[in-house]
């Protein structure tokens, strides 16, 4: 039997590997990460990516700018409030490759509480390999499978991108665990999003098992393939595209999930490390108040920090005026907004791209 087999737990063609699990059941906060073209940047589209990402070494494996530093800013913040940082991470990278994806993740000095993994290497069939590329049944199984290892009152925040319909997923789960539809809808939906018959019993099974909560506090989309930011509205204001760390930083930053300095060393690796210019971080700034995401409060203590530490120009402001923003009924309101921050019903089967 193959050593990961051993070390993980298997249902179908969901992976899970366990590191820590002190603290994670009882943690009112957890994270989860989609590690391919959110975290690191992996292809595997077809069979050729697919050889290439296995034969990678560890030190090979390059971060999206800015990740590692956001993860290690947000497990910082974490540490003065808890001592458990219940991070996962998911991949649709086989589990052959967990020791490198555990190995990298060391690199960055990062420790997660756990692993999922794809079971893909069964798909290299030609019957199967449409399947290499659909991975709404898979995460959200696994996502069904760590709901049950959280707190009934847990809030997660949760990372993916626009290739792998990582919103449609997220605000499925958020959904399901919701029961914001009958089963026999949910049913139809998973089989119009071509989810196996197997695997959608399997996930309606587990919504039986877990509080009728709704655990998606926030979700981030890195706009990998450059998805309109638009084309996200019919989410809600709770989902929020991003072209980068930096405003994934600023952005929790304004939930009061980060500090002032956590977002500055974002903005300082991105330069130091990633090549990025302190008109590109202006850039991000300005994106996110015309998207009325920032609000006025926040960039006034904000802006004067960045421009002491040369983040931003001295003579940088937003060319519109930025928009009120505050917390009403444990959600944020935006000033001119009638969006919801999670809408009432989605409509999942119909993509406007």
């Amino acid at each position: 039997m193959a050593d990961w087999k051993n070390r993980s737990d298997i249902d179908l063609d969901v992976v899970f590997f366990s590191y820590n699990d002190k603290g994670v059941s009882a943690s009112d906060y957890s994270y989860l990460w989609d590690l391919d073209k959110t975290y690191l940047d992996t292809k595997f589209e077809n069979i050729k990516g697919l050889f290439r990402t296995v034969f990678e070494k560890a030190f090979e494996k390059k971060n999206i700018p800015g990740t590692s530093e956001l993860v290690s800013s947000i497990k910082k913040f974490n540490s003065k409030t808890s001592e458990a940082f219940p991070l996962f991470f998911i991949t649709a990278s086989p589990p052959q490759l967990e020791k490198k994806i555990r190995e990298k993740l060391i690199i960055d000095k990062i420790e997660p509480a756990g692993l999922f993994c794809k079971d893909n290497i069964q798909n290299l069939h030609p019957q199967k390999l449409w399947r290499l590329k659909k991975q709404i049944g898979y995460k959200l199984h696994a996502l069904m499978q760590l709901r049950t290892k959280l707190s009934d009152n847990v809030q997660q925040v949760l990372w993916g991108d626009d290739s792998e319909a990582d919103a449609i997923i997220y605000s499925l789960y958020s959904d399901i665990c919701m029961r914001r539809r009958s089963r026999l809808e949910f049913t139809k939906l998973l089989s119009g999003l071509h989810v196996q018959d197997s695997q959608i019993k399997l996930i309606l099974n587990i919504q039986s098992q877990v509080p009728e909560q709704d655990p998606v506090g926030r979700y981030y989309i890195n706009l990998e393939e450059d998805t309109d930011a638009e084309y996200y509205i019919k989410f809600g204001r709770r989902c929020m595209p991003t072209y980068n760390s930096f405003q994934s930083a600023l952005d929790l930053l304004q939930l009061g999930r980060l500090e002032m300095d956590h977002v500055i060393n974002v903005g300082r690796s991105m330069i130091n490390n990633y090549s990025f210019t302190t008109d590109e971080l202006e850039k991000s700034i300005e994106d996110l108040v015309r998207r009325k995401i920032l609000g006025k409060n926040l960039l006034e203590q904000l802006l004067p920090k960045l421009q002491e530490k040369k983040l931003i120009h001295n003579y940088y402001e937003p060319s519109i005026p930025p928009i009120e923003v505050k917390w009403e009924n444990d959600e944020l309101t935006f000033e001119g907004s009638s969006d919801p921050w999670v809408p009432e019903r989605i409509d999942y089967l119909h993509d406007y791209r």
